[in-house]
């Protein structure tokens, strides 16, 4: 008997498909807010991991002209993500995506055993009529949606939210995302914490210098 509930149990524990929060950006740098959030997700979504994809590049940013080099961007998340279950990722670089869209496309493929939800901060979501394919995106995976102080009453007057408002789910239902017909909203709402990129940018223009490989020294004649 108790071998016959061994087997059943590994039958089930090989059944579960893994739980996968994605939290997509730039990362121009990574910091300590990206890691509160995600810290939180995993616990109120009972997530397995969360995976950072770094992005090469921001359609919505490149104007900008303060986007550190990819290699920069990438060693501060690692730096920020270790000892924790986040898994840093450069996917969209190797799969040469420049869009959400094409990219939760292609993971889904990809990784047919997992489950993605993706998540977003409210500043994320009062834009996300911007984005390429946004309600194509919404019809992919689930969407978590992270409350950032400032940014509350755009997000819930953005034009996204007048179309996903049918779609939004309880927050307290919020463990049970895989079983949620698409497209599916949840908002949940985290201690803030006060870092951001911009702000970091601002105190320290030159950020990436602690993260990309010194200069070669010229050759001694």
């Amino acid at each position: 008997m108790g071998r016959l509930w061994h087997r059943a149990g590994a039958r089930l524990k090989t059944a579960t498909r893994t739980r996968i929060g994605i939290l997509g950006g730039s990362f121009n740098p990574a910091h300590a807010g990206h890691r509160a959030i995600s810290l939180a997700a995993l616990e109120a979504l009972a997530l397995d991991e969360v995976w950072w994809l770094v992005s090469p590049g921001n359609p919505l940013k490149e104007k900008s002209g303060d986007m550190a080099p990819f290699a920069a961007r990438f060693a501060s998340a690692a730096r920020v993500a270790r000892h924790a279950p986040i898994r840093v990722s450069a996917i969209e670089q190797r799969l040469g995506t420049r869009y959400t869209v094409d990219t939760v496309t292609k993971l889904r493929r990809l990784f047919p055993k997992k489950q993605f939800i993706w998540l977003m901060g409210s500043d994320n979501l009062a834009q996300f009529d911007q984005w390429k394919g946004w309600r194509r995106i919404a019809r992919e995976v689930p969407i978590a949606v992270i409350a950032r102080p400032g940014y509350e009453h755009a997000a819930r007057a953005a034009p996204a939210m007048g179309w996903l408002r049918r779609a939004r789910r309880p927050a307290h239902q919020a463990k049970n995302w895989t079983q949620w017909r698409l497209p599916a909203l949840v908002l949940l709402r985290f201690r803030p914490d006060p870092h951001s990129a911009t702000q970091l940018r601002a105190a320290d223009p030159a950020w990436q210098r602690h993260f990309l490989p010194d200069e070669p020294s010229p050759p001694s004649a």
